[in-house]
C-alpha cells in the first residue's frame, strides 16, 4: 500500500469518483467567500478557516479543490472576470457610438458600486485595484493575473477612444496614452470612493472623462 501523499489533483479525482452523480456547489461557495472576504477586508488578514466558515465548507474539503489560499483567490478572480467580461463586451459593443460606450461604462461603475454598498454597507471600490496593490510584491501569480485583466479592461477604453478620435469627437492623438490616463483616473475615483465611503465621488466620472478626452461636440444620435 502506497504511503505517498496525494496531490491536490489526485484528491479531487478521488472525490469526484466517490461523489459521481452528485453535484456539489462547495467550490463555488469557496470562490464567493474568498472574493467577499478579501474585498471587504484584505488578502493578508483572511485565513483559510475564515473562508471555510463563510462558505459553510469543512477545511478538509478546501484542499480537495485548492492547494492554497492563493490558488483559490486566483480561481475566484478568473471566474468573476468571465462574468464581468461578458458585461463589458456588451457595454463596449462596436455597434454603440463610442462616447456612449464610455458614458455607459461610467454609469455601470456607479451602479455596480451601489449594489455592493447595499450588500456590504460600505463602498468597496474595485477589488482588482485593492487586491493588486496589496499582493503585487508578495504573490506573483496573483499579480500577473490581475495585471492581465486590468490590461484587457483598458483595451475596451482604448478601442472606444480610437473610434471617437476617428469620428473627430475627442482630442486623442496618442490613443494608448489617453486610455492609460483615463484608466488611471477611474482607478483614482474608485479608490477615493472607498476611502471616503462615498458613492457620490463616482458621479464625477462622466464629466471628468469628457474633460480628459477633450470632447469637441455632442455625439450625434444614430437615426
Amino acid at each position: 500500500m502506497s504511503l505517498v501523499p496525494l496531490r491536490a489533483g489526485n484528491r479531487r479525482s478521488l472525490i469526484e469518483r466517490k461523489h459521481m452523480g452528485r453535484v456539489s456547489d462547495a467550490k463555488q461557495r469557496l470562490m464567493e467567500a474568498v472574493r467577499d472576504l478579501i474585498w471587504a477586508g484584505s488578502y493578508g488578514s483572511t485565513t483559510i478557516d475564515q473562508i471555510c466558515e463563510k462558505a459553510g465548507v469543512k477545511k478538509g474539503s478546501f484542499y480537495y479543490f485548492f492547494d492554497s489560499k492563493a490558488d483559490l483567490a486566483l480561481t475566484a478572480i478568473e471566474g468573476e472576470w468571465k462574468t464581468r467580461r461578458a458585461e463589458l463586451d456588451s457595454i463596449f459593443s462596436p455597434t454603440v457610438p463610442p462616447l456612449e460606450r464610455i458614458r455607459n461604462y461610467c454609469e455601470y461603475g456607479y451602479r455596480f458600486q451601489a449594489e455592493i454598498k447595499a450588500k456590504f454597507g460600505v463602498v468597496l471600490g474595485c477589488p482588482l485595484f485593492s487586491l493588486g496593490a496589496e499582493v503585487s510584491t508578495q504573490e506573483n501569480r496573483l499579480q500577473k493575473k490581475i495585471q492581465e485583466i486590468l490590461d484587457y479592461k483598458r483595451k475596451y477604453l482604448e478601442t472606444a477612444i480610437r473610434d471617437a478620435q476617428a469620428a473627430g469627437l475627442v482630442h486623442a492623438p496618442d490613443v494608448p496614452a489617453k486610455a492609460r490616463i483615463l484608466f488611471a483616473y477611474f482607478q483614482g475615483l474608485l479608490t477615493d470612493a472607498r476611502i471616503q465611503n462615498n458613492l457620490e465621488v463616482l458621479r464625477e466620472a462622466e464629466h471628468g472623462t469628457l474633460e480628459i478626452l477633450g470632447v469637441k461636440e455632442v455625439e450625434p444620435v444614430p437615426a
